[in-house]
């Protein structure tokens, strides 16, 4: 799918500087999710905030899981794909079920979505295909991740805590540095002016493109942005 620069209608620096409103917490429950009839059969998610709020489904991580399957299912075979910050394993998950691909995926966060993680690759009787990992970003790459050399990385809705910014950006140089022609496909909720700090620091240090998708006019207006990065030449 092309990409391209984004277009002043819808920069992030053209959304103003008060607070996107952040979904209302769920009490724990499993949901099944079709991304918009893209899926079958549809992927079953726990959500669970007990171990943070990353163990919800956010409006980022569906609107990267529908792109990826709507534009690419059919070409990941080859790929090594790592999800960044996959909380619950949203869009590992739904990519895994909706793809044929060779190599596991793995689905990586913190220490505290371990267990939710694992109970989703369960629900959906994925073990075969999808394996869990703790990577925390700032941190050495663990070995699985070294070796595997993925060069398809999926993260959204990973700018969110100011202060983890620069641990993120030095985890995605890293990531690209294993594998120089890896693609990471990036979908972030602008909701405050730091956010636009990120992006500028990224367009310091990858080569950051807006991607096309049909569904742009939509969720741009939610104020969420879909890119790709890549390792400058």
């Amino acid at each position: 799918m092309a990409s391209r620069s984004p277009s002043p209608e819808f920069s992030p620096l053209a959304i103003g500087e008060d607070l996107t409103p952040l979904p209302a917490y769920k009490e724990a429950s499993t949901t099944l999710v079709n991304f918009s009839n893209l899926l079958e059969p549809p992927l079953r998610l726990h959500e669970d905030l007990t171990s943070g709020c990353g163990g919800q489904l956010w409006p980022a991580g569906m609107v990267l899981a529908r792109h990826m399957l709507r534009y690419h299912k059919n070409s990941l075979r080859d790929a090594r794909i790592l999800e960044l910050g996959a909380g619950g394993g949203l869009v590992g998950l739904g990519v895994a079920i909706g793809s044929q691909v060779d190599h596991p995926i793995h689905i990586t966060d913190q220490e505290n979505m371990l267990s939710l993680m694992i109970q989703n690759i369960s629900l959906n009787r994925l073990r075969s295909r999808v394996v869990p990992l703790v990577l925390n970003w700032g941190e050495p790459l663990p070995a699985e991740v070294i070796t595997e050399k993925p060069n398809v990385i999926l993260a959204a809705d990973c700018v969110y805590f100011e202060p983890a910014f620069p641990l993120l950006i030095s985890t995605l140089e890293e990531l690209l540095a294993l594998c120089p022609d890896a693609i990471i496909y990036f979908c972030f909720k602008k909701r405050r002016k730091a956010d636009l700090y990120f992006m500028k620091t990224a367009k310091k240090k990858f080569l950051v493109e807006e991607i096309e998708d049909i569904d742009r006019p939509i969720f741009s207006r939610e104020g969420l942005f879909l890119y790709t990065f890549k390792r400058k030449p």
